[in-house]
């Protein structure tokens, strides 16, 4: 069940339990503040960044996404958002800077098409992944070159109209367990297989190189809307999934 929840409500958030993994929704639709105003909170390279977009919706989704990241980790760390310092591995995931020190808080983001996933954890990785699924999208031809045998067999095996929906279900799954590896794109898309049948859990069925893998992570598909596709993965069995939305900008 999806709690919503006000800006203010966020902002008394207590500290995440070992258990819990939490996922926000958000429209990225700026409401009645401008981009220039989302952008005060970001540093000099994530503004660096922005302006490097070539297109001004482009920059908007970017600003807005990252100004609610901080807005709700400065929520969950107790600071104000500007104060937020971000780290990033050699393949790109980003962290808290380790002048935070030990910090148990991991996170994880995606967004697409006007919508925004955030993933919190304490003390486990993780990876989200969110995509907006074009109505008039047609074409198998990434699946034929990014997806394992498996999978485009299945894919094959499916009516027109199921094989749009497995197709974004398959690698919004997929792009959520290479995010929270953190491995990027040297692990291989079609070096694992990954749930993508109508009606069928999400899950990871097989990773060839690691067998172990399996019961290392686990993997929950996120509802976010019926144009759109959005998986979690997280470290270990042991935990619960708590969904919030931000139902409007603040």
């Amino acid at each position: 069940m999806i709690e919503q929840i006000s800006a203010r409500t966020a902002a008394e958030l207590t500290p995440l339990s070992h258990g819990e993994i939490h996922v926000w929704s958000s429209s990225l639709d700026c409401g009645t503040r401008s981009v220039d105003v989302w952008e005060e909170s970001l540093s000099s390279d994530e503004k660096e960044r922005a302006g490097r977009f070539r297109f001004a919706r482009d920059r908007a989704e970017f600003v807005t996404a990252r100004a609610i990241l901080r807005f709700l980790i400065g929520a969950y760390l107790q600071i104000e958002p500007a104060k937020v310092q971000f780290a990033y591995t050699s393949f790109g995931k980003p962290r808290l800077h380790p002048t935070f020190g030990e910090q148990a808080l991991r996170f994880n983001l995606s967004h697409s098409h006007g919508q925004a996933v955030f993933g919190f954890a304490n003390e486990r990785e993780l990876g989200v992944d969110l995509e907006r699924i074009p109505p008039d999208w047609t074409d198998l031809q990434i699946a034929q070159q990014c997806f394992s045998r498996h999978e485009n067999e299945q894919l094959r095996n499916l009516s027109a109209r199921q094989q749009k929906q497995a197709f974004f279900r398959c690698w919004t799954r997929k792009e959520a367990y290479i995010k929270a590896r953190g491995d990027g794109l040297s692990f291989g898309l079609d070096q694992f297989d990954v749930s993508l049948l109508p009606g069928e859990p999400a899950a990871l069925l097989n990773v060839r190189a690691d067998p172990s893998e399996l019961d290392r992570w686990s993997m929950k598909e996120v509802p976010v809307g019926p144009d759109y596709a959005s998986a979690l993965v997280a470290l270990g069995q042991d935990w619960i999934l708590k969904r919030f939305c931000l139902p409007e900008m603040f």
